[in-house]
């Protein structure tokens, strides 16, 4: 999902004015993507004069470390903090988690290349 870098944007609201879902709105003078409205065409990259419409790319090293804190928080938890053979019980059941999402994210991948070659009305 595209996203605002805040330090980058100067408020002038082109990007509002040119979103053609209205799901980009200004915030302390700031511009604010809404997630759900967003219908991902790409305008508010190509019209942003300080390049502050980001690409979600970017943000996958600061995700996997936003998991890595979770896991972290789980395990220190005081119902794990001191059994090595929960913790690890732990780890098993969240890389199933993530290895569960990765399946969903593949197969979504190749169902989306079907509809890429699909003519629609």
């Amino acid at each position: 999902m595209p996203w605002i870098n805040k330090e980058s944007c100067t408020g002038c609201g082109t990007c509002v004015d040119e979103c053609p879902a209205g799901a980009i709105y200004m915030e302390n003078d700031v511009a604010v993507i809404k997630d759900d409205g967003c219908i991902r065409c790409g305008i508010c990259h190509d019209v942003c004069p300080e390049d502050a419409a980001r690409h979600d790319g970017e943000r996958i090293p600061e995700e996997v470390q936003s998991n890595l804190a979770y896991a972290k928080k789980l395990l220190g938890h005081e119902y794990y903090a001191n059994d090595k053979t929960m913790q690890k019980q732990l780890v098993g059941r969240l890389q199933r988690f993530f290895t569960k999402n990765k399946k969903v994210a593949e197969q979504t991948i190749e169902q989306l290349e079907i509809l890429k070659n699909t003519e629609y009305p």
